[in-house]
Order: C-alpha cells, then structure tokens, then sequence
C-alpha cells in the first residue's frame, strides 16, 4: 500500500509518532511518504525522510512570557480559513499526482476534506475530541467547538487514538465521542517501540524539554537562574528553536539530537509541557514528570490532571510559578517513586494495531459519503442545527 502521514506542524510530538508508526509499516513492505509544515517539517527531515513534502500551514500558535496565548493564537491565525484551503489543496493535488491508497491526517483538518476531494480514504489521528477545563469547566466557544469536530470527523473512516486502553489512558478527560461512533474510534496504544536493553539508565540530570516554539525560552531562562543558584542539580536541556541560554556545568544545552531518548534515560526527573507523546515517553522509562501547564491549554492540563492521579508526577499552572515555585515542585517530583509501567507498555502493541486500522481502510478504499440514502444525510444535517440551536 502507499500511504501519506499529514502531520500537524505545532510542537514535535505528532511527527515523532508519525515517524514510528511510518518507520514501521515501511518495514511491513509499504510505501509511506509524509507532509508537514514549520517544526514538524524540519524534524522529519533531520530524520532523513526522503519522501517529504511541505505544505501550507493550518494554525500558528503563539504565546507570550514563556506559555500558549490562546488570543494571540487567534490574532495570529485571523488568516486560518485561507489556511485551511491552501492546506487542503495541497494535500488534494499530492494525492492526485502520487495516487495514494490511503491518507492519515495527525490533527491536520484541512488533510481530510483535500483527501476526500480526491477520492482518497482518510484515517484521522488525534489525542483529543473534546475540550474542557480541568474538572469539566465549559464555555460557549468549547461546546460549539466539540460538536464541530465530533461531526466532521466522521468524514474520516477512522479515528486513531495513540493512547493505552482503561484505565492506563492518560489522555481520558480529552477524548469524548458518541455510541453512534463508537466504532469508528479505536485506541490503538501509542507508536513508540520500547526496547529496554538499548538504553543505560540512570538517576543524574533533569531532562527538561518545552518543544522548539520562541515563546517558551523565557521558561528555559528560569530553569537557567535555578541551575546557577543550585550547583548541586544538573539539568538537560532540549529546544529546537533559534537561541538557548548558554550551557554552563550543570546547564546542558542541546538543539536538535538523534535520540531522544537516550537522555531521558539518563534522568532523574522530567519537566515537560504536557504532550499526549512525551508523557508517555516518560511513563514507559518510569520517570515521575513535573508538567508545566500553558494557560488556557486544556489539553496539557486534563493530561496533567491524569498524570497526577496515576501517582506518575506533579503539575503546576504556568500562571502561578515562579522561580522560587518551580524549584519547590522540582524537589517534589524528586520525591515521587517511579510507576513500574513496562510489562503495562510491553503488552499494547500501538504500532501494529494502528497499522492494521490503515490498511484496512485502503484495502476497503474510498466510500463517498453520498452513497448513503439521501434521508440519513438530511437527519444528520437536521441533528447538527438542533445540537447548535
């Protein structure tokens, strides 16, 4: 089969599992082929994927003070249905002109309507269909924006979910879907394959990895005021923008490396965004994690909500801390004892379930929604302007 991954350009945890799962179904015998845009585009490149092609951007997140804006996201994304049309243009002519039997979007919207255009079936995957605040705190904007997404993915044959099945999901309070599409969702467990004697483990550093987005270095700057006070803890330090502070003895700086996780194998902690991938990275080398929390993010803190309950870390909103905070909640997740998480790992194999989910789809190939008797279409329009009234 030939597949095409469209991955979301906004942080690097869609393109690292796209590349896993990729990676995988290319030893399966398949052709796989990627497109992306911005930091996700730069990291499958710096993998060396050679059947890599750029496409226009859907969002451009912003932030400000070192954490996510969700009003500069907006003013900075006024563009977004230009967007989402040049994007899904882009995706519409790859599929014509490389004839792929399958396309599997990562959170890239505009992805499904292009492959549909094209007569292509579609495989969706996302690690939230749901947007609430922490405990269930709602707004106007999230219910319209829950029923908009739950109804337009069904124009997708499948819904992936990288996560593990109940009562491991991490991402539990962000994914929310209807009986009626029950089938249509499927956790698979996530891409990454675990190979435990690869790694040497260690209890040294504080791995510390915000993503490569500009906003955040003012929170790398803390961490850097902190590791000069406090010579006795040894941070390192991942980013994959422009500029880092300087390394000093106990401040490590990287910018892009090959493997990830060979560092994280090496900590004692770990103090991240909230990410669905990089959770639970940190879960299957059994490190507690601190996560900071961007503001008006729901989806880092239900996920950081999760990982608090399952006893694997500690959370702090993004704004309350201070450095003084911070260094409080790092020797408080230096307390924390490492969930064995392994043999719960070991016994999910998310890459050859997710696999199995697109071949199935482009064996079955493309099923125009208009096949369907024409009444169940007016019901569907009909219960959509009831749900919105």
């Amino acid at each position: 089969m030939k597949i095409l991954f469209v991955v979301c350009g906004e942080g690097l945890g869609h393109a690292s599992r796209c590349l896993h799962l990729g990676h995988y179904m290319q030893q399966q015998g398949h052709t796989i082929h990627y497109a992306g845009y911005g930091k996700s585009y730069d990291f499958m490149d710096q993998h060396g994927c050679t059947e890599l092609h750029r496409i226009h951007r859907e969002v451009c997140l912003e932030g400000t003070d070192g954490f996510f804006s969700l009003k500069k996201t907006l003013w900075h994304s006024k563009t977004l249905f230009f967007n989402l049309l040049q994007s899904g243009l882009d995706v519409k002519k790859l599929v014509r002109r490389n004839g792929y039997d399958c396309v599997v979007c990562d959170t890239m919207y505009a992805g499904v309507t292009g492959a549909r255009l094209a007569r292509a079936p579609v495989v969706f995957i996302t690690n939230q269909t749901h947007f609430n605040g922490p405990n269930g705190t709602t707004n106007l904007v999230w219910k319209v924006l829950n029923i908009l997404i739950r109804r337009y993915l069904r124009f997708a044959r499948k819904v992936i979910i990288p996560d593990y099945p109940s009562p491991d999901t991490v991402s539990k309070y962000n994914i929310r879907y209807s009986s009626r599409d029950q089938e249509r969702y499927c956790l698979t467990g996530p891409f990454f394959r675990f190979e435990p004697e690869r790694f040497t483990y260690d209890n040294k550093t504080i791995f510390t990895s915000f993503g490569g987005e500009p906003y955040k270095l003012p929170m790398y700057r803390m961490l850097k005021g902190i590791a000069d006070r406090r010579k006795d803890l040894t941070f390192d330090v991942f980013y994959t923008g422009a500029v880092l502070p300087e390394s000093s003895d106990n401040f490590h700086t990287h910018g892009y490396v090959e493997n990830l996780h060979e560092h994280l194998a090496a900590a004692r902690i770990a103090i991240v965004h909230g990410g669905l991938t990089t959770l639970h990275e940190a879960l299957i080398f059994e490190k507690p994690v601190l996560v900071i929390m961007d503001p008006g993010h729901p989806e880092q803190q239900n996920n950081a909500m999760r990982i608090v309950e399952m006893g694997a870390g500690t959370s702090v909103d993004g704004r309350n801390i201070t450095p003084g905070l911070l260094e409080q909640k790092i020797a408080e997740t230096m307390t924390i004892v490492p969930q064995p998480f392994r043999a719960a790992h070991a016994g999910v194999n998310g890459r050859q379930n997710a696999s199995d989910v697109i071949i199935s789809v482009a064996e079955r190939g493309f099923v125009s929604i208009w096949s369907r008797p024409h009444s169940i279409i007016v019901k569907n329009f009909r219960n959509f302007y009831e749900s919105i009234r």
